[in-house]
């Protein structure tokens, strides 16, 4: 596959990737929360990993094509975002400090809790699968040596990666930045949390009340 393609895809993906959306919500969040913001980098990783099997497997399309499969996957979507959206809202995150009483079960139990709503965060963005089913095409090439399955799964693989790379920054600086500041912690872990409920209904009024496609 000629590297050009990679790079121009890669120019791409970076693009839409700083742009906050309910992936920048999660990751602020969690970053308060918790002690690694690993967990939830890794739970959106994961979730775009299943996204780009799914694409690479010819499911996506199946979906995009199907309005009932796509109306089911972005109720699904939007309430998901929109229950975590409430929670934070609820319970606004504050950066977290090490303590003696914590124990390493308690903490482990925490990280798998924190990878399962990272993977449904990005693995149930109907937009994000959408993304996939139209961005990767477009830098395939069924003249080319590697199967099409291959292109499109080693072109999900670049987008992942790149969203471990940026979203790990992101939840990093977070911590460092309001470590120190409890009040302002608050004030973004809850401008995250309206930021989920916000994507979440505009996920549902959109397919569901206008039909338009995402």
């Amino acid at each position: 596959m000629p590297v050009g393609s990679i790079v121009a895809f890669w120019g791409v993906a970076l693009l839409l990737i700083v742009v906050p959306g309910a992936d920048w919500a999660f990751t602020l969040s969690a970053g308060l929360r918790d002690r690694s913001v690993i967990p939830a980098v890794g739970g959106l990783v994961l979730g775009y990993a299943g996204m780009t099997v799914v694409v690479a497997a010819g499911v996506g399309a199946f979906v995009a094509e199907n309005p009932a499969a796509l109306t089911t996957l972005t109720v699904l979507g939007g309430g998901y975002l929109v229950l975590h959206g409430v929670r934070t809202l609820a319970s606004p995150s504050v950066p977290v400090t090490a303590t003696g009483d914590t124990t390493a079960e308690a903490q482990a139990r925490t990280g798998w809790a924190t990878i399962a709503q990272g993977a449904g965060v990005s693995g149930l963005n109907p937009k994000g699968l959408l993304i996939f089913i139209a961005l990767l095409p477009q830098f395939t090439s069924p003249d080319r040596d590697w199967p099409l399955p291959v292109q499109m799964g080693a072109l999900g693989l670049v987008f992942t990666f790149t969203c471990a790379a940026f979203y790990l920054a992101l939840g990093s600086v977070t911590r460092t930045v309001l470590n120190s500041r409890p009040a302002a912690a608050r004030t973004v872990s809850r401008l995250a949390g309206a930021g989920m409920i916000a994507v979440g209904i505009s996920l549902i009024i959109e397919r569901i009340g206008g039909g338009a496609a995402l």
